[in-house]
């Protein structure tokens, strides 16, 4: 198999970008709008142009570097992902997708390939969304979704995101600029670790994502009554804390109510007041995470899961509120962009297993936009969001070369042309005369 892409440049440029925000040997903490996550930007930056990358950062905070095309009024085909991390995170997530787009792009202009449309390499802004619990922030920003309240989110330490953006040197005056119009990204391409185990289950390097799991973010308050830990009799007792465990637990049960269904369900985090050891906790405030790829069944489960906070409170005589941070629906790949990539991953020797995908992606809020599709590359023991992820360097550059392959086709078809209207004649075409390049 030939590999057009540059090795070594991408592999040392994911390991340079790993030491910032560096903890331990192996993991990385770079929160979003972070000084950490500005010197990240800074160095990608950099070299977006040297791969003479046209660059910016907006006013959301999303790094942007665009090579021309041959039509600049075309419909942009853009390529990315996010080096943002969590605070307890690995190197290797989002980070792929960014660098191995970079790294696209740059053996184009290398080859002298100049694209039928204008294509941008994004690194977008707080996809983790765990300093100021609502991710996919830059990619809603850009497409004008940003919700009311947003920038007056905290973090733990009480910094507002509108704070955070004007200390990492946005504004926030400025995001009407930054916004997209209808129908200015034409496709969307995104590779991404898989943080899962199925790749490695079935000992292939890669796989073409089918779609992405339509998260449900919610926040849950419960509040009860304060009282001595030593006198309050329990049939008295109005514990906030007993009832936030009672619907943890039952989350969880619910999520494997039905036998061999990718739904999950995660509560991630979680406070008590006044969190002394001798008071009855009288608040409780925790995130729940609820995913599935099948919308109804989802939907049944949310509900369920309402009821079931409903019924824990009246049996504890608590009062609750429930916050909805994000829902989304479940949103499938573009047709015509997988068999792109089945083509180009068969003219690499390679048969890919297709997947969906758990967690969810910048790609996630572009496909209400756009036609996308994904790459996911194994990674060991489908671990992630822990300094112990890992992707073996020869699985990232497949996968990179898979992309490029995939971008190569989709930019050599000419401008006016839909993904959606790609004919198996126009991509083995514009596949030979990108090999003439």
């Amino acid at each position: 198999m030939t590999i057009s892409v540059n090795k070594n440049r991408l592999l040392n440029r994911i390991e340079e970008l790993s030491k910032i925000g560096q903890i331990g040997a192996t993991g990385v903490c770079r929160l979003a709008h972070s000084k950490e996550d500005r010197q990240a930007v800074e160095l990608v930056k950099r070299w977006f142009e040297e791969a003479g990358l046209q660059s910016r950062i907006d006013a959301f905070g999303n790094l942007i570097g665009t090579l021309r095309g041959k039509n600049p009024d075309a419909p942009i085909l853009m390529l990315g992902s996010h080096i943002d991390s969590q605070p307890y995170g690995g190197r290797f997530d989002g980070v792929i997708g960014v660098l191995g787009a970079l790294e696209t792009v740059q053996t184009f202009t290398e080859r002298g390939f100049v694209p039928e449309m204008p294509i941008q390499v994004v690194a977008f802004a707080d996809e983790e969304g765990c300093r100021f619990n609502k991710g996919l922030f830059g990619v809603r920003g850009i497409l004008g979704k940003l919700e009311d309240g947003e920038l007056e989110r905290t973090d733990k330490n009480g910094i507002t995101r509108r704070q955070a953006l004007k200390e990492f040197g946005c504004s926030p005056d400025d995001f009407a600029v930054s916004e997209y119009k209808p129908g200015q990204i034409g496709s969307y391409l995104e590779m991404h670790i898989e943080q899962g185990p199925v790749l490695e289950a079935k000992g292939e390097p890669i796989g073409i994502v089918t779609g992405i799991s339509g998260p449900i973010w919610l926040t849950v308050e419960l509040i009860g009554f304060a009282g001595h830990a030593g006198s309050v009799p329990m049939a008295l007792r109005k514990d906030a804390l007993v009832g936030a465990a009672k619907i943890i637990a039952g989350l969880n049960e619910l999520a494997r109510s039905e036998e061999g269904a990718p739904t999950v369900s995660t509560v991630g985090t979680l406070s008590v007041f006044p969190d002394s050891r001798n008071i009855i906790p009288e608040k409780v405030v925790f995130s729940v995470d609820l995913r599935d790829i099948d919308l109804q069944r989802r939907n049944r489960m949310e509900e369920q899961l309402y009821h079931l906070i409903e019924r824990t409170a009246s049996e504890h005589g608590l009062k609750y509120n429930i916050s909805v941070d994000t829902k989304s629906d479940p949103r499938y790949c573009a047709e015509s962009i997988m068999q792109t990539m089945r083509e180009c991953a068969a003219d690499m020797g390679l048969r890919v297993p297709e997947l969906m995908s758990g967690p969810f992606h910048d790609a996630l809020e572009l496909s209400y936009v756009c036609d996308y599709g994904m790459i996911f590359v194994r990674c060991k023991d489908g671990i992630s969001h822990n300094p112990a992820e890992f992707a073996d360097g020869d699985d990232i550059v497949l996968g990179t070369e898979l992309l490029y392959r995939t971008a190569m086709k989709m930019a050599s078809v000419k401008s006016g042309l839909k993904t959606k209207q790609y004919s198996s004649f126009a991509l083995a075409k514009s596949e030979q005369e990108g090999e003439m390049l």
